[in-house]
């Protein structure tokens, strides 16, 4: 897949990427549907670390004659030539192709004409209208076929368990290639190298597909026709109108009428009740400023609200120039200049790259206890037993 392609990759109604969405919320795929895609720095870090990967593993895994390696090497120029490529990339994704390698080689092991397919187009249109998306790593052996997906993100944690996307990605490849193999179980495994996560769902055929007939045709049909219930939750982080969605103010609205059994007194049992209702708020609010914003930027007036100029601080057109001036009045530099400092680990990783800072500084770096903080019994971190015991002896 070229470099434009892999910025370009195809967003059907109902692709795979917003599987959560339309599923839990069918109508929502119609109401984004004229919405334009707005691409961020993220985004477009993500695309050129799958371009590298992408880059990388065909050179390992596939057969390369002499003019595909001279494809591959001007490639790979221009993704080193991206202002966004950095050794931290770098790191990240060799650790995600190793992880692809020793997959196929167990593959190989197991069925000697295993396949591994890169950047492949899947057809689930058999369960959901124009339905397609692109698989990462498509591993192909009799018995087991296995699907791989690179998240290079780090701000949100994506587990393979239960994910809608690549039980997708599952169904499209069991569907085009089941004929060829005898597949029984399907492993789907997302890797986010950056958060130093590999997560894997393994599932029988007849449970994916259970899952396809049960789940994802029913709300795919009411999706693609625009109809069925509008609900808000979890899958709403994504939404190009979760800002102005009115099932979403809706719900945050009725959680503000949160009756309580005594006014005067909250029970611990109503106030973690009260911290669920706050998280949620705190999200919609902060995307409905930002909606607003955006807003009365392009001049839409929002009643009872005006854009104004914010404070700013002042600042020196020309350092260079500045660093004469001083010199030339003798001043001595610690009057006018910082003091050097070290780099933050997360930097200096990132400017090093992962592997080649741990060689250099591993035996300098500590990781105290963190602070604790309260999150919803769902967090996968074990509880503490009491501040005072698993913290014993550190300074908050």
């Amino acid at each position: 897949m070229t470099q434009q392609a892999h910025a370009e990759r195809a967003h059907a109604l109902l692709g795979a990427s917003k599987a959560d969405q339309w599923i839990s919320c069918p109508p929502s795929a119609r109401l984004q549907e004229s919405i334009p895609d707005k691409r961020s720095e993220y985004a477009n870090e993500g695309t050129l670390a799958h371009e590298l990967a992408e880059n990388k593993l065909r050179r390992r895994l596939l057969i390369c004659d002499s003019k595909e390696r001279r494809r591959l090497d001007a490639e790979l120029e221009k993704i080193k030539a991206n202002p966004l490529y950095c050794p931290e990339m770098e790191s990240a994704v060799q650790e995600y192709v190793d992880l692809v390698e020793g997959r196929f080689m167990a593959a190989k092991a197991r069925s000697s004409d295993a396949v591994v397919l890169l950047e492949e187009r899947l057809d689930f249109t058999e369960w959901v209208p124009d339905g397609y998306g692109t698989g990462d790593v498509v591993l192909i052996a009799d018995g087991l076929m296995e699907i791989i997906d690179l998240k290079y993100g780090k701000g949100v944690p994506v587990s393979a368990a239960g994910n809608p996307q690549i039980r997708l990605y599952g169904l499209g490849a069991w569907s085009a290639y089941s004929y060829l193999y005898d597949i029984r179980e399907i492993s789907m495994t997302i890797m986010q190298p950056r958060l130093d996560s590999v997560s894997t769902d393994t599932m029988r055929v007849d449970e994916l597909l259970e899952w396809a007939e049960t789940v994802v045709k029913p709300a795919a049909a009411l999706a693609f026709a625009g109809e069925g219930t509008f609900k808000a939750g979890d899958h709403c982080r994504w939404c190009k109108v979760k800002a102005f969605c009115r099932a979403r103010a809706d719900e945050n609205m009725a959680a503000l009428q949160h009756e309580f059994r005594d006014p005067a007194l909250l029970s611990l049992e109503e106030i973690g009740s009260i911290l669920h209702v706050a998280e949620q708020l705190k999200a919609w609010a902060k995307d409905v400023e930002e909606y607003a914003f955006e807003q009365a930027k392009i001049g839409k007036r929002i009643p009872h609200w005006k854009l104004v100029e914010g404070r700013s601080n002042r600042t020196i057109t020309d350092r260079d120039a500045a660093r004469v001036a001083l010199e030339a009045a003798g001043l001595s530099q610690d009057q006018y200049l910082k003091p050097q400092e070290l780099l933050g680990i997360s930097e200096l990783e990132k400017r090093i790259g992962k592997k080649e800072f741990a060689e250099m500084l591993g035996g300098l770096i500590v990781k105290p206890p963190g602070k604790p903080v309260l999150v919803p019994e769902t967090d996968n971190r074990p509880e503490l037993n009491s501040v005072e015991g698993d913290f014993a002896g550190e300074d908050f």
